[in-house]
């Protein structure tokens, strides 16, 4: 059996609707209705977040709250980084989307010399920079973190300087370079991007695997592609945002859109992707049990945890 970490970042401070703080403890009680023992099995560690800067008002209308996100991407970056360097295997349970920045890095700088790939399992492509943002919120920016990218070729915002200043910060935590190649970045279920976030798809060639495709070509055939893509790469990492899955049954999450994925072929595309030997972190992000009704969001969400994590066990 792997040696599994469960880390727990109750983060919400970059998304745009209240509440992913809470995902963590919605998942538990889950896990309790189903009279499951997962949270027994694992020990966590809780990664500090400034959530408190909500109460402080915004500052950085083109990256809200970004001197607290910064805060917060360097507690799982050095976090992470920690669990790698001894050999562990993270599951991250977190709240908004951003914190996978922080996971990367993390990752990253545990092994430098280790080429990153990344499956990227979401209704948005969260490519977003504080010059192309519509809406300011952070959690759609993380791979553009990452990617180390501005993306002026399709500036529409002006930010502030104070707020570029932490920008480039966030960008050289773990060490100034990109921390994953744009092509080595593998979309599936996206499906709500804006025009900056497709100039950048095209551009580097990012493969995206509709819903339609994932139905037409089969969970098997998806997983073994998307895995063949990322062939040159050392390391993968599995990014699963509860977006990513249709709207009719995701209202428990702050940005739900239509056209996606049933719980039933998330759960199989995820147990399916993370017997790949190179998986060397998992992910689950973006349940908002606020939005919800009978915690319906967590009791799908954590049958994937739950599921996929019982995959890695067994397939080590």
């Amino acid at each position: 059996m792997r040696d599994i970490k469960l880390v727990e970042v109750r983060s919400e401070i970059a998304a745009g609707t209240r509440g992913a703080s809470l995902g963590i403890d919605a998942l538990k009680i889950a896990s309790l209705d189903k009279t499951s023992d997962f949270f027994t099995r694992f020990d966590p560690i809780n990664v500090p977040d400034a959530n408190n800067f909500l109460w402080k008002g915004n500052k950085h209308p083109n990256a809200k709250y970004i001197d607290g996100v910064y805060q917060v991407l360097k507690n799982v970056y050095s976090t992470i980084e920690s669990l790698r360097l001894e050999k562990l295997f993270p599951i991250v349970l977190a709240g908004d989307h951003s914190t996978a920045a922080g996971t990367i890095m993390g990752i990253k700088a545990a092994h430098p010399e280790k080429r990153l790939g990344v499956v990227w399992i979401d209704a948005h492509a969260d490519l977003h920079t504080p010059f192309t943002t519509p809406s300011g919120n952070m959690h759609g920016m993380p791979l553009a973190m990452c990617i180390q990218t501005d993306n002026r070729d399709c500036e529409v915002n002006q930010p502030a300087e104070e707020t570029l200043q932490y920008w480039e910060k966030i960008k050289k935590i773990g060490g100034d370079a990109p921390k994953i190649k744009a092509e080595d970045i593998v979309f599936i279920s996206v499906r709500d991007t804006e025009t900056p976030e497709d100039f950048l798809i095209k551009k580097y060639g990012i493969k995206n695997f509709s819903t339609e495709e994932v139905r037409s070509l089969g969970i098997t055939k998806v997983a073994e592609e998307a895995l063949s893509i990322l062939g040159n790469c050392d390391q993968i990492y599995i990014s699963f945002d509860v977006d990513s899955l249709d709207s009719s049954i995701s209202m428990g999450t702050g940005t739900p859109v239509a056209n996606g994925l049933t719980v039933k072929e998330a759960l199989e595309l995820n147990t399916e992707l993370i017997k790949d030997k190179r998986v060397c972190c998992w992910e689950i992000v973006e349940v908002n049990p606020t939005l919800d009704s009978e915690n319906l969001m967590a009791e799908n969400a954590f049958d994937i945890l739950e599921a996929t994590t019982k995959s890695l066990v067994d397939h080590f």
